[in-house]
């Protein structure tokens, strides 16, 4: 890793677990410190369940094998925390045109996380045709940033009115990009209507689209959550794997406000993988998630 990489990963995960590396400075791991080892998790989003359980058999095995150093604790913590990690990058499949419908509550970054991912497919994998489609038809502002989004990266941004139907939008996309020989077609979808039933109808209805028109692994569904939303965020992929069906997960506004412990039940729990991680406002502010970056950083173990 580069000294430019190193300083700007320090930099995305600097607010994660703050507590958790003060509190291993300790030199004693007695009662106090298991107590305190829970609340600090706890802290960073992990959840109750998780910090309980966690904690639990951290002092079991320390106890049973002895374990007195700083060092060892750390480690059998992190190897604890690394099995319940799923991380794994979009895959593609070549030959023919991919659908990823990128879902989302409003206020997460969803939209310029589509334009994040595009940058990164064209930059990083070598993705040559690549369409986007406004699917989020209930917010005028939403087709608008897309479209000049699009622009900013060459990409044709298939559009309707606002109002219009979504799964309408997103069938026309996909015909438009089958036609041009496109590689990969990401649509945007509506993070809120009315209710929370309409909102699931609406996503169950876009996704019936598009399995009659793209079938197996072409077809994903890409869920975003903002990293400062701690466990509400668990919530949201219940809810939205619960309507659908979750593929992966991009995680952003990965700032010194954020804790990123959610990253633990949601995997544990929902089994869905984390792809990428965004942070920063810059369309190459976008990056393939790294557990063991990730496990260091909050552990303080890098």
């Amino acid at each position: 890793m580069t000294r430019n990489r190193a300083q700007e990963d320090s930099t995305v995960w600097k607010g994660i677990g703050k507590r958790l590396r003060e509190l291993f400075q300790a030199r004693e791991f007695d009662d106090g410190f298991y107590d305190e080892l829970e609340d600090a998790m706890i802290e960073a989003d992990m959840g109750v369940r998780i910090a309980s359980e966690v904690c639990a058999s951290l002092r079991e095995t320390a106890r049973g094998q002895g374990i007195r150093t700083r060092t060892e604790l750390l480690q059998e913590l992190k190897a604890m925390l690394g099995s319940m990690i799923q991380a794994r990058e979009i895959g593609l499949v070549p030959g023919t045109l991919n659908v990823l419908l990128v879902l989302g509550v409003n206020g997460v970054g969803k939209t310029t996380t589509i334009a994040k991912l595009a940058a990164y497919l064209k930059r990083a994998r070598g993705v040559q045709g690549i369409v986007l489609a406004a699917g989020d038809t209930f917010r005028a502002a939403a087709i608008q940033q897309l479209q000049v989004l699009g622009g900013r990266l060459s990409l044709p941004v298939i559009a309707q009115e606002p109002g219009a139907d979504p799964g309408a939008v997103v069938f026309d996309a996909i015909t438009s990009a089958a036609a041009r020989g496109a590689q990969v077609l990401i649509a945007d979808t509506a993070g809120r209507l009315h209710n929370k039933d309409a909102l699931v109808k609406e996503l169950a209805k876009i996704d019936r689209v598009v399995q009659t028109r793209v079938s197996g692994g072409a077809y994903q569904k890409v869920l975003v959550v903002d990293a400062t939303t701690g466990q509400n965020s668990l919530a949201q992929a219940e809810a939205f794997h619960g309507a659908v069906g979750v593929s992966s997960i991009v995680l952003t506004k990965l700032d010194s406000t954020a804790k990123g412990g959610m990253v633990i039940p949601i995997c544990r729990d929902l089994g869905i993988p984390f792809s990428y991680v965004g942070s920063g406002e810059k369309l190459e502010d976008l990056r393939p998630f790294d557990p063991g970056e990730y496990l260091d950083s909050l552990l303080g173990t890098g």
